[in-house]
């Protein structure tokens, strides 16, 4: 089958109206039960069909007394009262029968003798009772129309004599994950498989607004097999999703599938991500096709799949909440598309400060790792360091005020300790932003973290971190959280099928290598290893391709991208690579000395210097940490 064209690059506001007007998508209504109607939405108001409570009931454990029998008790002149003559004994809820008109309280009377109690305050008429309709009286209204049904909304409806209610129907929503490469989770992964989790991702965006989804199986890129999946999802559903195949591959049939089942209403939007979207309509049903990286596949189905459940479950959409920040690095874009920059945030003093997470729209983690979302309208071509942005929050407030911002060097103990401060006080968090030892620094002189690890190497003296810190941030009273020695070395695939031995390997004509970006501690051994050499990095195949972690540098030489590269023993112990070693290194943690008595910083310290992190050092290997924790004040 020949590529597809994309047929426009429209508006985003435009595509949804269209999408919208031409789904013509009506609520329908039906009957549950009240008990399982949480979080519905009512079609009309509700009336109580009984009072409640529907009888005078007391509202004290005691007694129930005519009031007109008491009124002379006093505690010079108590009264003695006679059991079922004066009183009768009554707990909380039982009905107040004639000619009882008032309770006391147990703990107000005292014994008196056989069958005779002493009281010495007089009691008025209803007093401690609950008269008929005191919380609902029979027939007045207890939620309006178009109400969503809380918990205590549920307890009202039954008090008042309520059992089933009417609400509008959950949309129904099938989903299809589409693609030959797709496997489901827990099976083998093969050469070319990759999980399929796009679809229990929209599965639960579904239910979250109040949907009713419905996940078929994978299908292959078959046209007659996807055809017939389709047509099957449109007789069952309301709305119909189909994960993949709307790009412009020649195995991507959306596109074309709608146009020959229905209505083809756009394909190609624009956004980045998100871009190849496929809106359209069959059988009077609307059809979503939605891109296969899971980035583009959120935001499409955010834009365009979210407003019609809501609408369709009778919900009204949630106001969004939005803070301005302060952008900490430039940020350029195409003026073709609107782009949707997933952001870190963290409070440092009085300022908000963004960090743009990876713009890949095949990283899933950058969803996970984000707290707002940034978008750059279309027709700009991007923003600067230092400018004031708009952020959409995707969590509260509250967190991201109680979070240590990290901005620097990357390591694999940043998320043990992470999960280590939250564990300890669930209240406190760690954010870390992998932009290298260099940006760390830079992103401290510029007032945008709390910290920065670092491992910058002095090839004068040999020293690690302090020679920079005084160089650069001589501005500021600074200090430096010695954090652990580690090993940095060479990573290789397992059983070194290369032979390589040494850094002069690296400009062999068989070797590929993969190099950290510039700024990072380890580009910066690496250069200083070159140097000292005497190698040209023009001669090193590979040395302009960059990765911004230890992981992804170790990810490329476990895949076959790469033979070798520079990095922390941890990462190639996780990746099950080979290692030769370079030379032990410090990773230390650079601070202005006024956060150091935050609470936050505390717990940081408590938590890197406790038994239980050396524990995961020793499990991780190639760490030591005899001095972790030590404060140098610089």
């Amino acid at each position: 089958m020949d590529r597809n064209i994309y047929l426009s690059n429209m508006n985003i506001e435009d595509a949804l109206d269209l999408f919208m007007g031409k789904a013509n998508f009506k609520k329908e209504k039906e009957i549950i039960s009240v008990i399982t109607s949480l979080g519905r939405v009512t079609t009309e108001p509700v009336f109580a069909k009984y009072s409640s409570p529907n009888y005078n009931a007391a509202a004290m454990d005691g007694i129930a007394v005519k009031a007109l029998d008491t009124f002379d008790a006093t505690e010079v002149n108590p009264i003695i009262l006679e059991k079922d003559t004066h009183f009768v004994y009554i707990d909380t809820g039982d009905p107040i029968i004639e000619p009882y008109d008032a309770v006391i309280m147990i703990e107000d009377v005292t014994e008196a003798g056989t069958g005779e109690l002493k009281i010495i305050t007089s009691a008025f008429p209803w007093q401690h009772i609950r008269p008929i309709g005191e919380d609902i009286v029979a027939h007045e209204m207890i939620i309006p129309s178009n109400h969503n049904i809380r918990p205590v909304d549920i307890g009202a409806l039954l008090s008042g004599g309520i059992k089933d209610i009417n609400v509008y129907k959950n949309p129904r929503v099938g989903i299809i994950p589409t693609g030959t490469e797709i496997v489901e989770p827990g099976t083998r992964l093969e050469q070319g498989d990759i999980y399929e989790s796009n679809s229990r991702m929209i599965e639960n965006l579904v239910i979250e607004y109040g949907g009713e989804p419905k996940r078929y199986n994978p299908v292959p890129d078959n046209y007659e097999l996807l055809k017939k999946s389709i047509q099957k999802a449109v007789d069952d559903n309301d709305i119909v999703i189909v994960n993949a195949g709307s790009s412009a591959g020649s195995e991507d049939y959306t596109k074309a599938l709608v146009e020959d089942m229905g209505e083809l209403l756009v394909h190609g939007i624009a956004a980045k991500p998100g871009k190849p979207a496929v809106l359209g309509i069959i059988d009077g049903k609307p059809i979503l096709g939605v891109p296969g990286y899971p980035v583009s596949a959120y935001i499409v189905f955010e834009t365009f799949a979210k407003p019609l459940i809501i609408s369709g479950s009778g919900n009204r959409p949630k106001k969004d909440t939005y803070v301005n920040a302060v952008l900490s690095r430039r940020m350029i874009s195409s003026i073709q598309n609107r782009e949707y920059i997933r952001i870190k945030l963290g409070k440092v003093k009085e300022n908000l400060i963004a960090t743009p997470l990876s713009r890949g729209a095949g990283v899933t983690m950058s969803l996970v790792r984000a707290d707002g979302v940034f978008e750059i309208p279309q027709n700009i071509e991007g923003y600067e360091a230092g400018e004031i942005i708009k952020v959409r929050l995707l969590k509260d407030l509250e967190d991201i005020e109680n979070t240590i911002v990290s901005i620097g060097s990357h390591d694999l103990i940043m998320d043990i300790i992470a999960n280590m401060m939250h564990k300890k006080k669930s209240e406190y968090n760690l954010s870390s932003s992998h932009v290298g030892s260099m940006g760390g620094i830079m992103a401290l002189k510029r007032g945008e973290a709390h910290m920065a690890p670092i491992h910058l190497l002095d090839e004068e003296t040999g020293e690690y971190n302090i020679s920079y810190i005084k160089k650069y941030l001589s501005n500021k009273e600074m200090a430096l959280i010695k954090g652990v020695k580690r090993v940095q070395g060479m990573m290789i695939k397992k059983g070194n099928p290369e032979n390589i031995t040494d850094i002069k390997d690296l400009v062999r004509d068989d070797i590929v290598f993969v190099n950290r970006q510039k700024g990072a501690g380890t580009r910066i051994l690496t250069d200083y290893l070159l140097k000292n050499q005497g190698i040209d990095a023009e001669n090193i195949q590979g040395y302009e391709r960059e990765m911004t972690t230890h992981m992804a540098v170790a990810a490329a030489v476990a895949s076959g991208s790469a033979d070798i590269g520079i990095g922390v023993y941890s990462a190639a112990k996780a990746m099950d690579l080979d290692f030769i070693p370079i030379g032990d290194e410090d990773y230390d943690f650079a601070i202005p000395i006024e956060f150091l008595h935050d609470n936050m910083i505390q717990l940081f310290l408590e938590v890197i210097k406790s038994e239980d992190f050396k524990n995961e050092l020793e499990k991780m290997g190639g760490y030591s940490a005899d001095n972790t924790g030590d404060i140098i004040t610089i």
